[in-house]
Protein backbone atom coordinates (compact mmCIF):
# COMPACT_ATOMS: atom_id res chain seq x y z
CA UNK A 1 0.00 0.00 0.00
CA UNK A 2 1.40 3.00 -0.62
CA UNK A 3 2.28 5.68 1.95
CA UNK A 4 0.91 9.05 2.16
CA UNK A 5 4.74 10.60 1.87
CA UNK A 6 4.87 7.94 -1.49
CA UNK A 7 1.20 9.90 -3.00
CA UNK A 8 2.31 12.88 -2.27
CA UNK A 9 5.25 12.32 -4.34
CA UNK A 10 3.33 11.04 -6.85
CA UNK A 11 0.62 13.75 -7.60
CA UNK A 12 3.30 16.58 -6.88
CA UNK A 13 5.60 14.80 -10.17
CA UNK A 14 2.37 14.73 -11.77
CA UNK A 15 1.32 18.51 -11.35
CA UNK A 16 4.83 19.79 -12.39
CA UNK A 17 5.50 17.69 -14.82
CA UNK A 18 1.89 18.55 -16.46
CA UNK A 19 2.79 22.00 -16.07
CA UNK A 20 6.28 21.94 -17.66
CA UNK A 21 5.23 20.09 -20.58
CA UNK A 22 2.45 22.56 -21.60
CA UNK A 23 4.95 25.02 -21.22
CA UNK A 24 7.25 23.16 -23.53
CA UNK A 25 4.39 21.94 -25.89
CA UNK A 26 3.11 25.38 -26.27
CA UNK A 27 6.45 27.42 -26.94
CA UNK A 28 7.45 24.51 -29.22
CA UNK A 29 4.85 24.43 -31.51
CA UNK A 30 4.80 28.03 -31.44
CA UNK A 31 8.24 28.28 -32.37
CA UNK A 32 8.10 25.80 -34.82
CA UNK A 33 5.21 27.35 -37.01
CA UNK A 34 6.86 30.73 -36.33
CA UNK A 35 10.32 29.81 -38.06
CA UNK A 36 8.75 28.08 -40.72
CA UNK A 37 7.03 31.75 -41.39
CA UNK A 38 10.30 32.84 -41.45
CA UNK A 39 11.41 30.86 -44.16
CA UNK A 40 13.10 27.80 -42.06
CA UNK A 41 12.65 24.40 -43.79
CA UNK A 42 13.22 20.76 -43.44
CA UNK A 43 15.22 19.92 -40.10
CA UNK A 44 15.83 23.54 -38.96
CA UNK A 45 12.41 24.36 -37.22
CA UNK A 46 12.43 21.58 -35.84
CA UNK A 47 15.92 21.27 -34.16
CA UNK A 48 15.65 24.84 -33.62
CA UNK A 49 12.19 25.28 -32.02
CA UNK A 50 13.24 22.69 -29.76
CA UNK A 51 16.50 23.60 -28.32
CA UNK A 52 14.96 26.84 -27.53
CA UNK A 53 11.88 25.64 -26.05
CA UNK A 54 13.89 22.81 -23.66
CA UNK A 55 16.18 25.75 -22.95
CA UNK A 56 13.68 27.65 -21.76
CA UNK A 57 11.64 25.14 -20.04
CA UNK A 58 14.69 23.51 -17.89
CA UNK A 59 15.39 27.24 -16.83
CA UNK A 60 12.01 27.61 -15.20
CA UNK A 61 12.32 24.14 -14.16
CA UNK A 62 15.56 24.09 -12.13
CA UNK A 63 16.90 27.49 -11.89
CA UNK A 64 12.99 29.57 -11.51
CA UNK A 65 14.59 33.04 -9.97
CA UNK A 66 16.43 33.13 -12.95
CA UNK A 67 14.09 32.27 -15.21
CA UNK A 68 11.84 34.60 -13.67
CA UNK A 69 13.77 37.28 -13.78
CA UNK A 70 14.81 36.60 -17.96
CA UNK A 71 10.90 36.11 -18.41
CA UNK A 72 9.99 39.44 -16.60
CA UNK A 73 12.81 41.15 -18.62
CA UNK A 74 11.77 39.64 -21.73
CA UNK A 75 7.85 41.15 -21.39
CA UNK A 76 9.30 44.87 -20.27
CA UNK A 77 11.53 45.21 -23.19
CA UNK A 78 8.99 43.98 -25.50
CA UNK A 79 6.40 46.10 -23.93
CA UNK A 80 8.59 49.13 -24.13
CA UNK A 81 10.22 48.57 -27.54
CA UNK A 82 6.02 48.36 -29.30
CA UNK A 83 5.19 51.61 -27.46
CA UNK A 84 8.28 53.40 -28.55
CA UNK A 85 8.44 51.78 -31.88
CA UNK A 86 5.01 51.23 -32.43
CA UNK A 87 3.87 49.16 -36.14
CA UNK A 88 7.60 49.13 -36.89
CA UNK A 89 8.16 45.22 -35.25
CA UNK A 90 11.45 43.29 -35.71
CA UNK A 91 11.81 40.35 -33.64
CA UNK A 92 15.51 40.65 -33.72
CA UNK A 93 15.74 44.04 -32.38
CA UNK A 94 12.89 43.08 -29.80
CA UNK A 95 15.10 39.63 -29.09
CA UNK A 96 18.35 41.86 -28.24
CA UNK A 97 17.01 44.84 -26.28
CA UNK A 98 15.09 41.63 -24.43
CA UNK A 99 18.28 39.95 -23.84
CA UNK A 100 20.08 43.24 -22.83
CA UNK A 101 17.69 43.89 -20.03
CA UNK A 102 17.60 39.88 -19.18
CA UNK A 103 21.58 40.51 -18.40
CA UNK A 104 20.60 43.07 -16.29
CA UNK A 105 18.05 41.33 -14.22
CA UNK A 106 20.97 37.92 -14.36
CA UNK A 107 23.03 39.73 -12.87
CA UNK A 108 20.81 41.26 -9.94
CA UNK A 109 19.62 37.38 -8.96
CA UNK A 110 23.77 36.87 -8.74
CA UNK A 111 24.56 39.57 -6.89
CA UNK A 112 21.47 38.46 -4.27
CA UNK A 113 21.39 35.05 -4.16
CA UNK A 114 24.92 33.56 -5.76
CA UNK A 115 24.43 29.98 -6.78
CA UNK A 116 27.27 28.84 -8.13
CA UNK A 117 27.24 27.94 -12.04
CA UNK A 118 24.07 25.56 -11.26
CA UNK A 119 21.28 27.46 -13.65
CA UNK A 120 23.64 27.88 -16.56
CA UNK A 121 24.61 24.39 -15.71
CA UNK A 122 20.81 23.18 -16.20
CA UNK A 123 20.12 25.42 -19.12
CA UNK A 124 22.73 23.67 -21.02
CA UNK A 125 21.21 20.50 -20.15
CA UNK A 126 17.94 21.49 -21.73
CA UNK A 127 19.91 22.60 -24.72
CA UNK A 128 21.60 19.52 -25.22
CA UNK A 129 18.19 17.67 -24.49
CA UNK A 130 16.46 19.62 -26.84
CA UNK A 131 18.87 19.07 -29.52
CA UNK A 132 19.13 15.82 -29.11
CA UNK A 133 15.38 15.04 -28.97
CA UNK A 134 15.27 17.31 -32.03
CA UNK A 135 17.49 15.28 -34.18
CA UNK A 136 15.34 12.09 -32.83
CA UNK A 137 11.94 13.40 -33.97
CA UNK A 138 13.69 15.13 -37.45
CA UNK A 139 14.47 11.38 -37.94
CA UNK A 140 11.39 9.74 -36.88
CA UNK A 141 9.77 12.07 -39.11
CA UNK A 142 11.91 11.54 -42.32
CA UNK A 143 11.41 7.58 -42.17
CA UNK A 144 7.13 8.37 -41.52
CA UNK A 145 6.54 11.35 -43.71
CA UNK A 146 2.79 11.07 -43.01
CA UNK A 147 1.31 14.11 -41.81
CA UNK A 148 1.44 14.43 -37.87
CA UNK A 149 -1.01 17.15 -35.74
CA UNK A 150 0.73 19.43 -33.30
CA UNK A 151 -0.69 17.32 -30.66
CA UNK A 152 1.22 14.47 -31.42
CA UNK A 153 4.06 16.21 -32.31
CA UNK A 154 4.07 18.34 -28.48
CA UNK A 155 3.33 15.01 -26.52
CA UNK A 156 6.69 13.39 -28.62
CA UNK A 157 8.84 15.70 -27.73
CA UNK A 158 7.94 16.62 -24.14
CA UNK A 159 8.55 13.16 -23.35
CA UNK A 160 12.15 12.96 -25.43
CA UNK A 161 13.23 16.41 -23.96
CA UNK A 162 11.64 15.00 -20.61
CA UNK A 163 13.46 11.54 -20.76
CA UNK A 164 16.84 12.79 -22.04
CA UNK A 165 16.98 16.05 -19.52
CA UNK A 166 16.53 13.46 -16.57
CA UNK A 167 18.93 11.24 -17.23
CA UNK A 168 21.65 13.23 -18.41
CA UNK A 169 21.27 15.97 -15.85
CA UNK A 170 23.25 14.43 -12.83
CA UNK A 171 26.89 14.54 -14.90
CA UNK A 172 25.96 17.74 -16.92
CA UNK A 173 25.22 19.23 -13.72
CA UNK A 174 28.59 17.94 -11.80
CA UNK A 175 30.53 18.68 -14.82
CA UNK A 176 30.02 22.58 -14.80
CA UNK A 177 29.91 23.18 -10.86
CA UNK A 178 31.83 25.75 -10.31
CA UNK A 179 32.77 26.14 -14.46
CA UNK A 180 31.30 29.60 -14.25
CA UNK A 181 30.62 31.90 -11.46
CA UNK A 182 27.26 33.19 -10.19
CA UNK A 183 27.76 36.75 -11.83
CA UNK A 184 28.46 35.59 -15.18
CA UNK A 185 26.06 32.19 -15.55
CA UNK A 186 22.83 33.44 -14.53
CA UNK A 187 22.86 36.51 -16.68
CA UNK A 188 23.68 34.26 -19.65
CA UNK A 189 20.52 32.60 -18.29
CA UNK A 190 18.02 34.96 -18.07
CA UNK A 191 19.40 36.81 -21.47
CA UNK A 192 18.68 33.81 -23.40
CA UNK A 193 15.23 33.13 -21.67
CA UNK A 194 14.36 36.43 -22.06
CA UNK A 195 15.29 37.07 -25.86
CA UNK A 196 12.87 34.19 -26.27
CA UNK A 197 9.89 35.50 -24.60
CA UNK A 198 10.85 38.85 -26.20
CA UNK A 199 10.51 37.30 -29.56
CA UNK A 200 6.88 35.18 -28.60
CA UNK A 201 5.92 38.64 -27.62
CA UNK A 202 6.38 39.82 -30.95
CA UNK A 203 4.38 37.16 -32.41
CA UNK A 204 1.41 37.47 -30.39
CA UNK A 205 1.84 41.53 -31.35
CA UNK A 206 2.24 40.87 -35.01
CA UNK A 207 -1.40 40.09 -35.08
CA UNK A 208 -2.63 43.13 -34.57
CA UNK A 209 0.52 45.15 -36.12
CA UNK A 210 -0.81 47.60 -39.25
CA UNK A 211 2.45 47.21 -41.15
CA UNK A 212 2.23 43.43 -41.38
CA UNK A 213 0.42 42.69 -45.11
CA UNK A 214 -2.41 40.21 -44.54
CA UNK A 215 -0.33 36.83 -45.95
CA UNK A 216 2.12 37.81 -42.89
CA UNK A 217 -1.50 38.10 -40.72
CA UNK A 218 -2.79 35.33 -41.82
CA UNK A 219 0.40 33.21 -41.55
CA UNK A 220 0.37 34.14 -37.65
CA UNK A 221 -2.92 32.91 -36.82
CA UNK A 222 -2.17 29.57 -38.01
CA UNK A 223 0.56 29.67 -35.71
CA UNK A 224 -1.77 31.16 -32.91
CA UNK A 225 -4.01 28.48 -33.66
CA UNK A 226 -1.88 25.70 -33.50
CA UNK A 227 -0.45 26.53 -29.93
CA UNK A 228 -3.32 25.08 -28.22
CA UNK A 229 -2.88 22.12 -29.75
CA UNK A 230 0.47 22.16 -28.67
CA UNK A 231 -0.14 23.00 -24.84
CA UNK A 232 -2.56 20.47 -24.31
CA UNK A 233 0.30 17.49 -26.45
CA UNK A 234 2.73 18.94 -23.89
CA UNK A 235 0.86 18.72 -20.86
CA UNK A 236 -0.03 14.93 -21.87
CA UNK A 237 3.08 13.90 -22.43
CA UNK A 238 4.59 15.78 -19.27
CA UNK A 239 1.87 14.09 -17.59
CA UNK A 240 2.84 10.80 -18.79
CA UNK A 241 7.09 10.97 -18.99
CA UNK A 242 6.93 12.14 -15.44
CA UNK A 243 4.96 9.12 -14.18
CA UNK A 244 7.04 6.58 -15.93
CA UNK A 245 10.19 8.29 -14.83
CA UNK A 246 9.27 8.49 -11.24
CA UNK A 247 8.15 4.66 -11.38
CA UNK A 248 11.37 3.87 -12.89
CA UNK A 249 13.64 5.92 -9.54
CA UNK A 250 13.55 9.26 -10.66
CA UNK A 251 12.33 11.68 -8.03
CA UNK A 252 11.19 14.62 -8.18
CA UNK A 253 11.54 15.01 -4.52
CA UNK A 254 15.22 14.44 -4.79
CA UNK A 255 15.41 17.29 -7.36
CA UNK A 256 17.33 20.34 -6.41
CA UNK A 257 16.23 23.51 -7.28
CA UNK A 258 17.95 27.27 -7.31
Amino acid sequence: MLSKERITAIVTTLFVWSLAGALFGGLFIGLYEVLQVLGLHGWQPVVVAAVSAAMTTAAFYSAMPVALMGAMSGVLASIGYLIVAGPKLDVRIIAVVAAGLGVLGGAFVAWTSPSGARPLAETLTGMLAGLGAGIILVVVLALFPQPVGSFVLAAGIVALVGSLFQLNEHWIVKTCHGWLPATVAAPLVAAMVAAVVGASMWMVAGTTAAALDLETKLAVDRVLAEVPSGFLGGLLGGAVTGIVLEILGFRLEEHETV
